[in-house]
């Protein structure tokens, strides 16, 4: 398998316009295309899917799965990032710290996953394993 890279991740959430909220004036990710009960949304060369699922329960932190994702964001960008999250009472449940030899920070959605903006790479992360 010649897999070039990372494409997209879909999300189950509550309710389409409060996450359509967050995503685009949170965190400031442009809208592609919005249905009836998904969205689509570009965020640099990431693109992430809203999924509304209005029977589902809430996310359980403590089950296998995924556990977080993380974005890549610019060492010059980070801290207005991280600004930007404080001045919208977003949760945030680590950071802003240093791990490695880049920054990062995890936070919430409106559902309670769990995203991180970090400033390395895999290579850099790796020399320094905390």
């Amino acid at each position: 398998m010649n897999v070039k890279g990372f494409n997209h991740i879909t999300l189950n959430i509550s309710d389409l316009e409060r996450s359509l909220e967050f995503y685009q004036r949170v965190l400031r990710m442009s809208l592609v295309h919005k249905g009836r009960k998904d969205a689509y949304l570009e965020w640099g060369e990431a693109w992430i899917c809203l999924l509304e699922k209005k029977n589902f329960s809430s996310v359980d932190t403590q089950s296998f799965g995924v556990n977080h994702f993380a974005f890549s964001i610019a060492k010059e960008d980070f801290f207005e990032a991280v600004h930007q999250l404080e001045n919208h009472d977003v949760t945030i449940v680590r950071g802003p710290i240093k791990r490695g030899k880049g920054w990062t920070i995890n936070f919430l959605d409106p559902d309670g996953i769990e995203m991180e903006l970090h400033t390395s790479n895999l290579q850099e992360r790796m020399t320094v394993w905390e």
